[in-house]
């Protein structure tokens, strides 16, 4: 592999790993409306970056075994769920209801990093089809959506939310456009 093969591949996960880590800011931003201390904002954003190390994992894991059986049609399939994984954070970036429905501490901060983590597994699956570098990825993706996390929860502290479904929107729509072009021949 050459060296801008290798450049290549490192911006596209980067590049997932940051519409994916947008749903996390984004509900970060309401998050950050609560009053949290800056401790709790440290350890939210931990947990979320844990979160987006090991579900694109085990997808990745679940991908390669479905790929070795299915071929070609599982990479189209992993483009189709990136399609429309992308598409609902788009729709849902329109929702009228902008306040967070659990507060990130306890067994809440396990509900919000898994709901905002659940996509990346649908990522991780489609990267095992394709056979993508595992650790490269996860790392990718745990430290891209904990960075995201902590901005957006710390921007939530200061601003009223006025980026949030723009931030959500965003990133639905790189995660369509990404799984268009895997329909693409170039």
């Amino acid at each position: 592999m050459s060296i801008e093969a290798y450049i290549g591949e490192f911006l596209t996960l980067t590049l997932m790993a940051f519409a994916l880590g947008m749903d996390a800011f984004s509900v970060g931003l309401g998050m950050g409306m609560i009053k949290l201390r800056f401790r709790q904002i440290f350890y939210i954003g931990l947990t979320v970056g844990f979160f987006h190390i090991w579900m694109p994992l085990a997808g990745m894991i679940i991908g390669k075994l479905i790929s070795g059986k299915l071929g070609t049609i599982a990479g189209y399939a992993g483009g189709v769920l990136l399609m429309l994984l992308g598409l609902q954070m788009l729709l849902s970036s329109f929702k009228k209801d902008d306040s967070p429905l659990i507060s990130p501490v306890g067994f809440g901060l396990f509900i919000f990093a898994t709901s905002v983590s659940l996509d990346s597994f649908s990522v991780g699956l489609t990267l095992g089809i394709y056979g993508a570098k595992q650790y490269v990825a996860i790392v990718i993706f745990g430290a891209v959506s904990m960075l995201l996390t902590w901005a957006g929860l710390l921007i939530g502290k200061r601003v009223k939310g006025w980026l949030g479904k723009y931030g959500e929107a965003l990133g639905g729509t790189i995660l369509f456009a990404l799984g268009l072009k895997m329909f693409l021949p170039f």
